[in-house]
């Protein structure tokens, strides 16, 4: 039998700009594209610093290495999905991206530039797109509903762009991508001291569930239950 034809590949995606509320001066460019190889490095400084933030940098054993591995073998949207969510005071070139997914290209007009003092170590495609955080997301199922769905394991803004509305372009993105595949929810937790998130999340619309307890089997007590 002779192999189908490959999908024709997507247009990008037009550029839209957020609303406005008054005449700004610093439009930012950004957006939101699956990760690729030479992305490793700044996912694995990403998760780094969540550990930071969660005061778990004593459970903190990825490496630049593992997640390669990882990833390198991860079918979009069907095991572990990284989106990078990148910034630039220019427009975007023309480049190529994964078929499988369009970027997202928004503008985000500002009153002020945003000081990066980590810049140049989150430096992505040339001189000025920036990684600003990223959200890396796996498939699940929803036995009650009877629909797969998607469950974030990490999302993370870098501190100098929060509060700017990117949190939510990345949570956005991926419920675009759930509803375009007709799955049933979105999971994700948090941190119940982060108080501004939770607020942020329930803004958006989420329910958080405070009735529920995360178990986690893993190191020695894994191992002694897998044999």
């Amino acid at each position: 039998m002779a192999a189908a034809a490959p999908p024709p590949l997507p247009t990008a995606a037009p550029v839209e700009a957020l609303p406005e509320t008054k005449l700004a001066s610093h439009p930012l460019f950004c957006r939101i594209r699956l990760a690729n190889p030479s992305d490793v490095p700044h996912i694995h400084k990403l998760i780094y610093q969540m550990a930071v933030f969660e005061h778990q940098t004593d459970q903190f054993t990825a490496t630049e290495s593992s997640l390669s591995s990882t990833l390198s073998r991860s079918q979009p949207f069907q095991s572990v999905t990284v989106f990078i969510l990148e910034v630039s005071p220019n427009p975007f070139p023309e480049s190529n991206f994964n078929p499988l997914y369009k970027p997202k290209v928004q503008i985000l007009n500002l009153d002020h530039p945003i000081d990066d003092p980590e810049k140049e170590t989150f430096k992505s495609e040339g001189d000025d797109v920036v990684v600003v955080g990223f959200a890396l997301f796996v498939p699940s199922y929803l036995s009650f509903l009877g629909k797969p769905g998607f469950f974030v394991e990490d999302i993370l803004v870098r501190e100098c762009y929060r509060r700017k509305g990117f949190g939510k372009m990345l949570v956005t993105a991926v419920a675009n991508q759930a509803v375009e595949m007709r799955y049933g929810r979105v999971d994700w937790t948090v941190v119940d001291r982060n108080v501004n998130a939770i607020k942020f999340y329930e803004h958006m619309g989420a329910k958080v569930s405070p009735q529920y307890r995360i178990c986690k089997l893993t190191g020695e007590p894994l191992q002694a239950n897998g044999n």
